[in-house]
């Protein structure tokens, strides 16, 4: 056991390093590093909240960007949207973000969120999220891989 130890002390810490930063989004630019993101699923069938976890978890660890997931829209500089919009929460959505304080953001994430994807057309659906709330970032897929959103955050944060 002690050999063990002291194997993991010559060796030391092996990580990667983190991938270059991407483009900031002009919205973003007064948060400096740092940004508390309220989550909303808006009607998704919760494949993309999978993914969010994966993101926020242990691999991906989207906290060392510093993004925090909070409970409440009046902590949050940031959105992220799930699903299509159903008709019960185009108006929830609305108030989520009337909630938010200036400067916010809005990320729609997956392809339900972006245009509705396989429940386009559908008669409970309000519309995609860009149709209820001005959003600043997209990401698609279906769901989205877990690199994916962790680029959109980035790009919100700027790290």
């Amino acid at each position: 056991m002690l050999r063990l130890w002291r194997k993991i002390r010559a060796i030391g810490r092996v990580a990667e390093p983190a991938p270059d930063a991407p483009a900031a989004v002009p919205a973003a630019a007064e948060f400096s590093g740092s940004v508390q993101i309220r989550h909303v699923d808006a009607g998704s069938c919760n494949g993309c909240e999978i993914e969010i976890g994966a993101a926020f978890g242990p691999v991906y660890d989207l906290e060392r960007y510093g993004a925090r997931l909070v409970a409440s829209p009046r902590h949050a500089d940031a959105l992220l949207v799930t699903g299509p919009v159903t008709r019960n929460m185009a108006e929830p959505l609305r108030r989520t973000y009337e909630a938010v304080p200036e400067p916010r953001v809005v990320v729609a994430v997956g392809d339900c969120a972006r245009n509705c994807g396989v429940f386009a057309e559908a008669y409970g659906v309000a519309g995609p999220v860009r149709e209820i709330v001005p959003v600043d970032v997209e990401v698609a897929g279906c769901p989205p891989r877990p690199e994916a959103i962790v680029d959109a955050v980035r790009s919100v944060t700027g790290r």
